[in-house]
């Protein structure tokens, strides 16, 4: 029986589905299946013709498999040499374990940015949380995820909070609102290690935590979470999330109202001294 590239492939390996398919992978998937589907051809008759199975195909189509080089050239060459592929395949990465598919292109931005801002009305940001916390959080999730699904958002997220020791001339400002440092999310210790966390990587002068108080009359994001940060190129923009899904905001328009409301909401808040007094008594009463 003749053997064909694709079947050795992945017999050494190369063809084993991504752990955690990103989003460059799943639109270059989709962008294959639309020109084959575009050009008549089956799964079966354009592997035929790129010399990969059926499976190998389906794989790149559902973003489960890093196309290699040959896949690439090959599908060039089918699909009517457009260029489109070669230029596409230059962009794509492999997904980024413990982070949800629709946050990594936040996450690899606000890497970059110049400033962050940050309000939450739902949890402590994860910038700031503890890794106590962090678990209590993942704790909760439903389904229910297993002790190695933990261990690996842990990670993500403890890794993604290195930017605040990294970046000192960055500034990063969060709000959040009272009764997130009010809930016992964990338990009693483990609230305590949140906030001694908070009030520690709070501290430095480029780090601004102001608290929304329950009393407060006026606010100015009712609408929800949000994020903003400004790129080295003077690039401001935005990101919101809810269930199971996130937005991010370029749209010069938006983000500038966005910008207004969390400005608003600034003068609204308690100052950075006030709020850690405030935590400082909510540590006292734990």
């Amino acid at each position: 029986m003749t053997v064909v590239e694709s079947d050795v492939g992945e017999v050494c390996g190369d063809g084993e589905r991504e752990p955690d398919p990103s989003d460059s992978l799943r639109t270059f998937g989709a962008v294959v299946q639309a020109l084959r589907e575009h050009a008549g051809l089956s799964r079966v008759e354009f592997g035929t013709r790129v010399r990969f199975s059926k499976h190998t195909v389906e794989s790149v189509e559902l973003g489960r498999r890093m196309p290699d080089e040959a896949f690439v050239e090959r599908a060039e060459d089918a699909l009517g040499n457009t260029g489109a592929l070669r230029k596409a395949a230059r962009h794509l990465s492999r997904g980024e374990p413990g982070l949800a598919a629709w946050f990594r292109r936040w996450a690899r931005l606000e890497k970059r940015a110049v400033s962050l801002c940050t309000y939450e009305c739902r949890l402590v940001p994860g910038l700031l949380q503890s890794e106590a916390y962090v678990r209590a959080v993942f704790d909760n999730s439903i389904p229910l995820l297993t002790d190695e699904q933990v261990e690996v958002q842990v990670a993500a997220r403890l890794d993604r909070q290195r930017m605040l020791r990294e970046r000192p001339h960055v500034p990063f400002s969060f709000i959040v609102e009272e009764s997130v440092f009010r809930r016992r999310l964990g338990g009693r210790e483990v609230m305590r290690t949140l906030l001694d966390h908070a009030l520690e990587h709070t501290a430095p002068r480029n780090v601004t935590l102001q608290v929304v108080p329950l009393d407060a009359e006026s606010h100015s994001c009712l609408d929800g979470p949000l994020q903003l940060l400004e790129t080295l190129e003077g690039k401001r923009l935005a990101y919101s999330e809810g269930q199971q899904n996130g937005r991010l905001i370029s749209s010069t328009q938006e983000v500038s109202l966005l910008h207004q409301r969390y400005d608003t909401l600034r003068s609204q808040a308690l100052n950075p001294m006030e709020t850690r007094g405030l935590l400082e008594r909510l540590r006292g009463e734990l």
